[in-house]
């Protein structure tokens, strides 16, 4: 059973799962695919940032796609950085029952932002997870930047689509790279919606074709200090 610790199943503005029924729907999918735990991290943005209003809504929906996911729904942030995260404490954004706190490379532009931020979180006493940096601008230019991210003892995140091709050939061999080099720490589905689901089973397939049984430690949330015994009695506890 897999843990998949990015993920954009539960409404809350950003580019995810636009409706209740839509994250309910998604959940159910994912445990069908073998997630046994699935974070929500919907996306906190410059533009879209986490305001208590918005948190009070993330958090009500949060609970009512939890009461019919069919699997362990727990919750947590993905910042894209900013100086104003600098001003934050970062606790308001660990993954729910870790230390962790996703934190994208930005999409454009160059990585400094990602390192401030990740200093900053690792300041406060927690652990930063870096969010699919083989999808990045900063990192397509100089795939070194991802090793020293994974160097300063950070987890580094894949995408399981990037490794099924979704986002193109470049990105698909730079995040198979990161894998087969042992720089990323985790796989993740960073599912959004439908037609990008929060699936692991088909990269899990390919991944353990090519590295064997290092396979397991990418996708069972021991990187981000889910155990799979912890993990499996909860579930038990629950059924």
């Amino acid at each position: 059973m897999f843990v998949d610790c990015h993920s954009h199943v539960v409404p809350s503005g950003d580019d995810g799962a636009a409706t209740i029924e839509d994250g309910r729907a998604l959940c159910v999918s994912a445990a069908r695919h073998g997630t046994s735990v699935l974070f929500a991290t919907p996306h906190v943005w410059p533009h879209l940032p986490l305001t208590p209003e918005r948190e009070r809504a993330v958090r009500a929906s949060f609970e009512q796609v939890r009461a019919g996911a069919g699997l362990e729904l727990r919750l947590g942030f993905e910042l894209t950085p900013t100086r104003a995260l600098l001003a934050e404490d970062p606790h308001r954004y660990a993954l729910e029952g870790t230390d962790r706190v996703l934190v994208e490379v930005d999409f454009a532009g160059p990585a400094e932002p990602v390192f401030a931020v990740a200093e900053h979180i690792e300041r406060a006493g927690l652990r930063p997870v870096i969010a699919h940096p083989e999808r990045t601008e900063a990192v397509l230019d100089d795939p070194a930047v991802a090793d020293e991210l994974a160097a300063r003892g950070w987890a580094v995140q894949v995408n399981a689509s990037s490794l099924t091709g979704r986002h193109g050939p470049e990105i698909e061999q730079l995040g198979w790279s990161l894998v087969e080099r042992g720089v990323a720490d985790i796989v993740a589905s960073d599912g959004h919606r439908s037609t990008r689901p929060a699936h692991l089973d088909e990269a899990y397939r390919l991944v353990h074709e090519r590295v064997g049984d290092r396979a397991l430690s990418l996708f069972d949330g021991s990187a981000v200090g889910v155990t799979p015994s912890r993990t499996e009695a909860r579930v038990a506890s629950r059924g």
